[in-house]
Order: C-alpha cells, then structure tokens, then sequence
C-alpha cells in the first residue's frame, strides 16, 4: 500500500499528459510496480506493456522491453538502442506498430534507420462547444506545414504503394510472434515487480529463440540432413 501511494503522483503526471485528470490516476495495491491499463475487454487491471523487437524473416526476438507505461510513443528509440546494443547495428528498415509512430521519435532514429509506420489520420478540429469543424478534405501522406525533414520524408514514403506492401509483412511477422505468446500462456505474469517481470520475459524470448532455431537450422539438434545429423535407419 505504501509503495502504490509513493508511485501515485507519477501516475497522476501520466494522466494529466495523456489528455485525463489527476484524480481519475489508479495504483495498484497488488504490485506498485504494475500500471492500471484499460484491456481488451474493455476492462481496466494492473499490467504491463511488454516490447517485443523481432526479425522479420527469421522470426527471432532480437530486442525486449517491460515498461510500465500503457502507451507505446516513447518506447520506440530505447529499442532501437537495445537491439543495435545487441546486434551491433541498427536494421537498414524498421517496421513499427502505429502506436509507435511519434514525431520526436521519428526524428530521433532518421540517421539510423528507416521507419515504416502508419500514418494517423488527421485529427477533426472541434469548436468551444465540442462540435466537429468541417474541414476541406486533407491528405495524410503529403508533408504539412512545419514538418521537419525526417517527417515530411516519414509521411510521403507512406503513401507510396510499394511501401505499403513491405509493410504488411509486419502482421505476418511481429503480430504472429505476439500471437505465439499468447497462445504460451505470457497473459498473466506469475510474478510481481517490473525486475522479475522483466526476466520473464527475457526467459520467454529465449525459449522462443530456441524454438526458432530449431525451425531454422534442425542440424543443430541431429535433425534433419546437415553434417551433424544423426544418421537414423528406416524402421
């Protein structure tokens, strides 16, 4: 109880920058650690957002996060350091769920990498009493006023069809890797804490990566028809 006290003024800050009130912030009482998030089911339970960074043609994990924010906007260019920490460079194409898409986030990694990432709809203007302004239709992947380079070049390059289609590899890809995870069990974390929720995770990606590299290179366990195969007789 102390501790989800001493955490609630930082949840409170969260809320007022996400557009919310103060006094509409939660703590949990279970782990202090763990954030309030609205769920799926429209539901609302402690929990946390766990990144998962993942090689497109391999399917491998090759960057994890735990962090206790709901939101994904900041989360972008901690990995992006993570996985060329990892992998000792950075990949020449990245492609980021939209709820990475931030505009100081963009900027950030431009000398580093390519990000492909949906680009919002514009948002409907809306007068003092909350009614929506009609506006001349806008088109999203021209640059605006204001953009910066690294922007103005993000939202062009969306709306060319050939990036389009590089894409929509990302369902095939990270969304089945979050789709496997679920269906392992990573739902609810048996553990408390964001350290140890962290080395779940962490333990998660490496059985996964084990998993993969079994798939992928099966010589490695005496399987298959590499020079380290095991020779087996027909039964």
């Amino acid at each position: 109880m102390q501790k989800a006290l001493e955490r609630l003024p930082e949840l409170e800050r969260a809320k007022v920058r996400g557009g919310g009130k103060a006094e509409e912030a939660r703590a949990s009482t279970t782990d202090a650690d763990a954030s309030v998030m609205k769920m799926a089911d429209g539901g609302f339970r402690p929990a946390y957002n766990t990144q998962f960074a993942t090689d497109c043609e391999a399917q491998v994990i090759v960057g994890v996060d735990v962090v206790t924010a709901g939101s994904d906007m900041a989360q972008f260019v901690p990995m992006a350091d993570q996985v060329e920490q990892r992998c000792g460079q950075v990949p020449e194409q990245w492609l980021a769920d939209g709820g990475y898409v931030a505009n100081e986030q963009i900027e950030s990694v431009d000398d580093r990498t390519v990000l492909y990432g949906p680009v919002p709809e514009p948002r409907a203007k809306k007068d003092e009493q909350g009614n929506k302004i009609e506006q001349p239709p806008q088109e999203k992947h021209s640059a605006k006023p204001g953009d910066s380079a690294p922007l103005a070049h993000w939202r062009v390059r969306m709306g060319q069809p050939e990036v389009q289609a590089i894409y929509r590899d990302r369902a095939a890809t990270a969304e089945c890797v979050n789709a496997l995870a679920r269906n392992r069990g990573l739902l609810r974390m048996p553990v408390c804490g964001l350290p140890k929720v962290r080395c779940v995770a962490l333990l998660y990606a490496l059985a996964h990566n084990l998993m993969r590299a079994v798939a992928l290179t099966p010589e490695i366990l005496g399987l298959g028809t590499g020079t380290s195969a095991i020779q087996q007789s027909p039964a």
